[in-house]
């Protein structure tokens, strides 16, 4: 039976049996219940401190990564704005698909920035506009 004050020692093994679970000198060891070992009050103060330690660099593992990633989305606010222009190429990396607005939803990642005037020279020679974005629209190039 556990003494008054140690009942949080207490614990259920994979077996059903009963243990005390004793942390001393950062070593796990576990006796039965019925032993007759006295746990003096600074073994339990000891424990308490250790177990509370834990807890606190856990704590301090929380902050850190809450921290970096506030530290990320900080840094995400600052980018660059997205082209005004761009072209988007085929899956070979060389043949402009679409021409797209910079903010098109639709551009894919083999998209690259150009400026207005190449926009308008590639949309001249026969690459097509982006349906979505309607960038021969927005440079004012109607057929």
């Amino acid at each position: 039976m556990s003494r008054p004050g140690a009942a949080w020692l207490v614990c259920w093994c994979s077996s059903g049996r009963m243990i005390r679970q004793e942390y001393l000198n950062q070593r796990h060891r576990s006796e039965r219940v019925n032993d007759r070992t006295p746990l003096t009050r600074l073994d339990l103060l000891r424990f308490l401190e250790r177990d509370q330690l834990g807890d606190l660099e856990r704590t301090r593992r929380w902050i850190a990564d809450e921290e970096r990633r506030q530290a990320e989305q900080a840094e995400g606010k600052h980018r660059p704005p997205p082209p005004d222009w761009l072209l988007e190429q085929g899956i070979n990396g060389r043949t402009p698909v679409y021409v797209h607005v910079g903010d098109c939803w639709s551009a894919k990642k083999r998209s690259r920035p150009i400026t207005q005037d190449e926009a308008r020279r590639v949309l001249a020679d026969g690459v097509v506009p982006c349906p979505q974005c309607r960038p021969d629209t927005a440079l004012g190039m109607l057929e």
